[in-house]
């Protein structure tokens, strides 16, 4: 082992109450694309960036091709969880996780077996009709056409993620703000932290070790006991849970 895990190691054997906060560069191994790197989405071209396309205004006035981007890039139904959501939900079976922060929609830490994930920008897997409030799963989005309608009343059904001038789920930021504040380490992990308000709910944190596991440099990494650069599943993948 590297210093690097040694030390993370150490970390989390001594730790009572670990909170993991990832973002995008945790579903890569996956095969689900990140935003910001070199092949990321906003990296690739479109008629329209995709921050535009992914906005409330977007998704108001160009509904149908919110839907042609949104089920070519942002519907990945065959991703399976990679080393990282397995070794998370493993370490909360184990009782040292407390909880899981993340700013995907994939619901992959969910499929891996974590019971308690707390979602800042919601999933995939939920949409509902803006009319009745009728519920909708994922596959339903994927195989319709155009813009999807309620089999019940004919209302436009909508993807329940946060769009760009959308705010968070009030009840999911209380959730994850207290069990950061709650935590004796917390782990920060693919994520540029550029993303807010999500990436501000690292100021909570007030216990004994943040680590940071990040490809590139992050705003946090000065703060921070432990930077390790590099994959996240790489490096969880080589932490023992005992």
């Amino acid at each position: 082992m590297t210093d690097e895990i040694l030390r993370l190691q150490k970390i989390i054997d001594s730790c009572h109450s670990l909170v993991f906060f990832g973002g995008a560069g945790v579903s890569t191994e996956s095969g689900i694309p990140d935003f910001r790197s070199a092949d990321g989405l906003y990296n690739q071209k479109y008629k329209f960036p995709p921050e535009t396309i992914l906005s409330h205004t977007f998704f108001t006035r160009r509904t149908e091709e919110f839907y042609d981007f949104y089920r070519d890039k942002m519907l990945c139904l065959d991703a399976k969880p990679n080393r990282a959501h397995t070794f998370l939900a493993k370490l909360e079976r184990a009782g040292k996780l407390k909880a899981v922060i993340t700013q995907n929609i994939d619901g992959l830490h969910q499929l891996a077996g974590s019971k308690r994930v707390y979602e800042l920008h919601g999933s995939v897997h939920r949409n509902y009709c803006q009319k009745c409030s009728k519920g909708y799963d994922a596959d339903f989005i994927l195989n319709s056409s155009g813009v999807p309608k309620c089999t019940v009343c004919g209302g436009i059904i909508k993807p329940d993620v946060v769009l760009y001038e959308e705010p968070l789920d009030d009840e999911t930021v209380n959730a994850s703000v207290n069990a950061i504040a709650n935590a004796d380490v917390l782990i920060v992990a693919g994520t540029s932290l550029t993303v807010y308000p999500a990436a501000g709910l690292t100021r909570y944190f007030k216990g004994k070790s943040l680590v940071l596991i990040n490809k590139t440099a992050t705003q946090l990494d000065g703060k921070a006991d432990l930077v390790i650069s590099g994959s996240v599943g790489e490096t969880l993948s080589r932490i023992k849970i005992s």
